[in-house]
């Protein structure tokens, strides 16, 4: 694969690596963002690429993974980050990998327009769907086009409505925005400007899928992937096998079985234990005592922008009023949540949803517990006595629920008296958008950006908080469309300090994530949002 031509901006970008002022890594991921091959932007600065050996690799062997098994129906809906499943049968046109850089998958390669308003994405032509059919533009201007359809209800509308969308957000915003250009090439053509393209078209509610099943995933659906999906009963199991014919690398594997474990950790640590399991995805810090000291499993670690947040309803009283709101942040001593609920493995969070590890985050003096201006806000917004509220919670995630109880006691002392609905995963999967005031956990995004779009911009699906402020919509939009890091970082800033003034949520901490696996598993690399992508691993005998 060749690299197309250089884009203006990367001597820039070369220069601030050289002076230190760009991490390794935030350079690797903007060459690559900008249609770089890994190969070449490794070479740029001197580098070497890591290289696997798949001659090395074992073959043969059904995986079994211990996973929760949800309805995975209707993949541009998703909305929970531990779907493992349709993503060993459809793929994704690039692949964010466990580095946080965005490589290449079913789109061979692409380049950006200098303004950042015009992608080209060249498709792989070696790809065929599992039927025989080849896989091509008009497949990826469907996938587009039914996610960015409303009616949908797909979260992908909150990455890309700034850029693509009309002001209404009802449509795209030109008829020629998403350009078919030939049968192996397809053109963005944005409103503003745009820096993270690639990286949204790996968003997890994105697989390519076959039109002609309009949305719909179930065993026997079409795919490109290593795997097809044979068997799916919600709650109990799935089963994907591996396929004789697959363009990429692998698999290795003849099957991968999903086992739903259930909500109680101990039957997890039960099943990892007795080996009826090989993997566990649910993995707690709660749970590593136990697990640390089973010599048959390896314990993974990584540090992510993976969080909680308890958000309010901004449209429900008493979280209408942004005095009340950021009562609720002033009360919150967020190091001493993350020191009674993760120790030392996460980092106190400071309520604007920006992580640290981001490569646009800006610091800003950190938000400090005060009561007493806790209790001065709640008597201005007219709540001299404080409030009574309650929070719902989902008990699929131990440490969300000691995050919470941490909360309640730090805001019972400034009047805010919370109670906690403690429900079913499920359950609350059900009501998160709905609820008055909830807790919900947030996976990694390799950007800040993309989380704020995707859960604070107006009107997107997975505003779960109703927040709208249109001001920080233009702020976001703006920040989303500058390539220089220095420069999103002032940006960034203004955001935080909008949500830390007005914003929806409560945010405790930032959480390293787990998993653990077999000794058996080999090539396993610990991604930051938790993906797996079976068709490169291996079960040694």
């Amino acid at each position: 694969m060749k690299d197309l031509n250089e884009h203006p901006y990367l001597p820039k970008l070369k220069q601030q690596f050289a002076e230190g002022r760009c991490s390794r890594r935030e350079f690797l991921r903007t060459a690559t963002l900008l249609g770089v091959s890994a190969t070449t932007a490794y070479s740029l600065v001197g580098l070497t690429a890591p290289t696997a050996n798949a001659a090395s690799m074992p073959r043969g062997g059904t995986y079994r993974y211990g996973v929760r098994v949800l309805d995975v129906s209707n993949p541009h809906t998703y909305a929970w980050y531990e779907e493992q499943i349709c993503r060993q049968v459809c793929e994704y046109l690039t692949k964010t990998t466990a580095d946080n850089i965005t490589r290449p998958s079913l789109c061979e390669q692409w380049e950006a327009s200098n303004d950042l308003r015009t992608w080209t994405l060249h498709l792989r032509k070696d790809v065929n769907w599992h039927n025989g059919r080849q896989f091509g533009a008009d497949d990826v201007v469907w996938n587009l086009e039914h996610c960015l359809d409303p009616a949908t209800g797909s979260s992908v509308l909150g990455l890309m409505k700034g850029y693509i969308m009309d002001d209404a957000g009802e449509k795209v915003w030109d008829a020629n925005a998403i350009e078919r250009v030939d049968a192996h090439t397809v053109r963005l053509n944005l409103k503003v400007p745009q820096v993270a393209v690639p990286e949204h078209l790996f968003h997890y509610p994105l697989p390519m899928l076959d039109p002609e099943e309009n949305g719909v995933f179930q065993p026997g659906s079409n795919g490109t992937g290593a795997f097809e999906l044979v068997e799916v009963e919600v709650g109990v199991q799935a089963k994907v096998k591996a396929r004789s014919e697959y363009w990429g690398k692998g698999p290795y594997l003849d099957a991968v079985h999903y086992i739903d474990l259930g909500d109680d950790p101990s039957a997890g640590i039960g099943a990892i234990a007795s080996k009826q399991v090989h993997g566990w995805y649910h993995v707690d810090v709660t749970t590593l005592p136990v697990l640390q000291g089973l010599d048959h499993i390896d314990i993974y670690q990584a540090t992510t922008a993976a969080t909680g947040v308890a958000r309010t309803r901004v449209d429900e009283k008493p979280f209408d009023d942004p005095r009340v709101r950021k009562a609720m942040r002033l009360a919150v001593d967020t190091p001493r949540v993350l020191e009674l609920v993760f120790q030392d493995n996460g980092l106190a969070a400071e309520h604007h949803h920006v992580c640290p590890i981001h490569p646009e985050y800006k610091e800003l003096a950190f938000m400090s517990r005060n009561v007493d201006a806790a209790k001065a806000l709640l008597a201005d917004a007219g709540y001299p006595d404080g409030i009574d509220v309650e929070i719902a919670c989902n008990n699929n995630e131990p440490w969300q629920i000691s995050a919470v109880q941490a909360m309640v006691e730090q805001w019972a002392e400034a009047g805010i008296r919370v109670a906690m609905n403690v429900m079913p995963g499920a359950a609350y999967w059900d009501i998160w958008t709905k609820a008055g005031f909830g807790m919900t956990g947030w996976a990694h995004r390799p950007l800040g950006l993309m989380v704020l779009g995707l859960a604070y911009r107006s009107g997107v699906p997975w505003n779960e908080s109703g927040y709208a402020n249109p001001e920080f919509d233009r702020l976001l939009t703006a920040a989303e469309g500058i390539l220089d890091v220095e420069e999103r970082r002032v940006a960034i800033g203004e955001l935080q300090t909008i949500m830390q003034e007005d914003g929806p949520i409560i945010q405790p901490i930032w959480r390293n994530v787990f998993a653990a696996h077999t000794k058996q598993l080999k090539g396993f690399a610990m991604h930051p949002t938790q993906y797996i992508f079976f068709n490169e691993l291996a079960l040694e005998a």
